[in-house]
């Protein structure tokens, strides 16, 4: 086992202690416990490291070509008119 600080509320601390003396058990045994079935739930879920993956997308295939016309696009950070990209016509 490795040895580690955690930094607590003071309301949690009285709290772990309390249900500790409770159980009849250490403090330190309560926070294994707590982690280990928090690991092991999140663990279980499917796609748990890279569920943020695709969750933006845009159905285009050419955004990598045009990110600096797509990520400003819409901002008009000094008030001035956007500028229109290369190609693109002014409608209305």
């Amino acid at each position: 086992m490795k040895r580690t600080t955690l930094f607590i509320e003071e309301a949690m601390e009285s709290d772990l202690n309390a249900l500790a003396r409770r159980k009849g058990v250490p403090m330190s045994a309560l926070v294994r416990e707590s982690l280990g079935r928090y690991l092991a739930e999140e663990n279980g879920r499917k796609g748990f490291a890279l569920r943020f993956l695709a969750k933006g997308r845009s159905g285009r295939r050419d955004i990598a070509q045009r990110h600096e016309e797509v990520l400003w696009r819409d901002l008009n950070p000094h008030g001035k008119s956007p500028e229109l990209g290369k190609g693109r016509r002014k409608e209305g």
